[in-house]
């Protein structure tokens, strides 16, 4: 692959993951948070099935359960964290904080799959942290909104040490498809027992949702999954670090966010500990441990 098309890719791949922040928190005003999150991720994943329906399907039901455990951390607990906690903090802030699952990603590997990491990174995962609390702690309290959208980033870490445990059994692209309508179906259920169901039709709430479940979820997806298999994958993770910074300044120009000057230093900060976590990741041990990160937003 032309290096140009690379960039042009993984920009316009990181470009929808951090729009998919401010453009969800449009879609609140018409639909309770795990709605409208099931709405998409259901959508989207019913969608992707039929367009993947040619491709090796799971086989046994140890496989559709991985799918769906997956689907439970990945779309249903990412997501639907990171879109009921901007009832309290902005769609800057919950961008922020979710992607600093590159980071909690090394810690988990260290405690549970016995990864041993080098000092950059383990310097990443300092600087990373350092960055929380600049953007949060500054504040003297913390929000809730701000323990929920770390919650969703928790989940996520889980979701890819899953994803490089399992995934070598799955087409990737079916893996994807069945974990969103997975997941879907678990924030639908969610919302009918936690909140009042409710969808305002309008011009803006369908187009707001059609751009989470085709733009937000199939081509982002598809084209980080791409690129996944086409270049270096810790070289490719490591681009990650551009979501966040996407997802502060689209909040800018689409909800006209006001972000503080310490948010601003903190966001800088996670982003340094990200980049330095991810580029030429190789743990010396237990290479099935290695980072390989999945993002949807």
């Amino acid at each position: 692959m032309k290096t140009s098309t690379y960039v042009t890719l993984i920009l316009l791949t990181t470009l929808l993951m951090g729009v998919a922040f401010p453009v969800g928190k449009i879609g609140l005003a018409y639909a309770p948070p795990f709605l409208l999150m099931g709405c998409r991720f259901v959508l989207a994943g019913a969608v992707f099935a039929i367009i993947t329906a040619r491709k090796p399907q799971p086989k046994g039901l140890k496989m559709w359960l991985q799918a769906a455990v997956i689907g439970l951390f990945q779309s249903a607990g990412v997501m639907g964290c990171a879109y009921f906690s901007m009832r309290w903090i902005t769609s800057a802030e919950s961008s922020i904080i979710t992607c600093t699952n590159p980071l909690i990603v090394i810690v988990l590997s260290t405690i549970f799959a016995g990864a041993v990491y080098n000092k950059r990174q383990w310097i990443g995962v300092v600087i990373g942290f350092i960055g929380v609390a600049c953007a949060f702690g500054l504040q003297m309290s913390f929000q809730p909104g701000t323990l929920i959208s770390l919650a969703g980033a928790c989940c996520f870490a889980v979701a890819t040490l899953l994803v490089k445990r399992w995934g070598a059994a799955f087409d990737m692209n079916v893996l994807a498809a069945y974990q969103m309508l997975a997941g879907g179906i678990a924030l639908l259920i969610l919302s009918a027992v936690t909140e009042q169901p409710h969808f305002t039709f309008s011009l803006m709430s369908v187009t707001v949702l059609l751009w989470l479940a085709i733009m937000g979820s199939i081509v982002q997806f598809s084209l980080w999954y791409f690129l996944l298999r086409s270049g270096d994958p810790g070289k490719t993770s490591a681009f990650l670090f551009l979501v966040p910074l996407f997802g502060v300044l689209s909040s800018w120009i689409l909800l006209q966010e006001k972000v503080q000057w310490y948010a601003g230093v903190g966001g800088a900060l996670i982003c340094v500990g990200i980049f330095l976590v991810n580029w030429q990741q190789k743990p010396k041990a237990k290479p099935h441990a290695a980072v390989s990160l999945m993002k949807e937003t």
